[in-house]
């Protein structure tokens, strides 16, 4: 069983990225290398050779222990609160991260729709559902987010168009979330993308 303690003991870690992969980076602090998951976004600000600081959730298991980084606080108090729902696990919670912005997120759980969480491979509607229940009320009653639906028609329409899953959701997740028109969002990718 994890302790508090061992969960807070590496909560923020500073130092130079020596080791850039897909799916980690490995900070060096203090004589030590630092091996943490990230999201593809928080991976693509680190420079090899550079400083970075990331913050981190130590995941301890009997075999392992696993370091995951975020670029904000905020980022992680979300994977934690994922946490908490029976079923999701650390690898889960980095993918759901990965999907959109945490206020993007937040407003899918607020508004019930658990259909958007299952574009993340691994969740299947059954924990989508669970996440959108068990959550809902701690991510806020207030919170409403027209982008989401702008950013469902806008992928629908980046991936019409040739584009894979993943080159569609990084590019709208670069678009600015006061654009929230799904048409506006789309013209906006899509310049992102390299189209004029």
């Amino acid at each position: 069983m994890q302790s508090r303690y061992d969960v807070e003991m590496l909560s923020r870690i500073e130092g130079t990225v020596s080791v850039k992969r897909a799916g980690f980076a490995i900070l060096s602090a203090g004589g030590v290398g630092y091996k943490i998951a990230a999201t593809r976004e928080a991976l693509a600000t680190l420079k090899t050779g550079e400083k970075a600081a990331l913050w981190t959730h130590l995941v301890v298991r009997e075999d392992a222990l696993d370091l995951y980084g975020f670029r904000s606080e905020e980022e992680l108090y979300f994977f934690e609160m994922l946490l908490t729902v029976s079923g999701v696990g650390p690898k889960s919670a980095l993918a759901i991260l990965d999907l959109a912005p945490v206020e993007t997120l937040r407003s899918a759980i607020a508004q019930g729709n658990a259909q958007y969480l299952t574009k993340v491979s691994g969740v299947g509607r059954k924990t989508a559902e669970k996440i959108v229940l068990e959550l809902r009320e701690k991510v806020g009653k207030g919170v409403a987010d027209a982008s989401l639906q702008g950013d469902e028609d806008a992928l629908e329409a980046m991936r019409s168009l040739g584009y894979s899953l993943h080159e569609a959701r990084d590019a709208l997740r670069k678009v600015p979330h006061e654009v929230t028109e799904g048409s506006d969002r789309l013209r906006a990718a899509l310049k992102i993308l390299g189209v004029k």
